[in-house]
């Protein structure tokens, strides 16, 4: 297992300790979730979709939960009293349960499932406040700040 230094980016860089975590998570998971299959689509700057593919599970077998910064997104099929006899089972209806860590101010918009295929719309909506904004350079306030002091 390798180890990562982090210490020239903490010279620089303020608030960005979550992103050590971060690494961290990805580099313990042994291995990546290959069930179900998913994409994650970038749609528009600020939105993306998470498509899954989850044949033969109904919306009563989803289930979508957000906790903080985690999308856990949960199968479990429900077993019935008959079980078929396959002579040939390629559609894998096994339990699964996927979880994706969501950046700051994304939020899930809407849930759709169509065809086989979970969609998941998320948008990043980044406070008025935490947007860039100019400072206007004014002797005047200099002053005022004096006075106040």
């Amino acid at each position: 297992m390798r180890s990562f230094d982090f210490s020239p980016i903490y010279r620089s860089a303020i608030g960005f300790d979550r992103v050590a975590q971060l690494f961290d998570e990805a580099l313990r998971t042994e291995s990546a979730p290959s069930y179900p299959p998913y994409n994650i689509e970038l749609v528009t700057e600020d939105q993306y979709r998470i498509t899954m593919a989850v044949a033969g599970f109904s919306r009563a077998e989803l289930d979508i939960e957000i906790e903080r910064d985690l999308l856990k997104v949960t199968g479990r099929k429900q077993r019935g009293e008959a079980r078929p006899t396959y002579l040939h089972n390629g559609i894998a209806a096994r339990d699964f349960e996927h979880s994706f860590r969501l950046a700051d101010h994304v939020r899930i918009v809407g849930a759709t499932l169509e065809n086989g295929l979970l969609n998941i719309e998320l948008k990043r909506e980044v406070p008025e406040t935490l947007k860039p904004r100019k400072i206007a350079i004014d002797g005047d306030n200099v002053q005022l700040l004096k006075q106040a002091a």
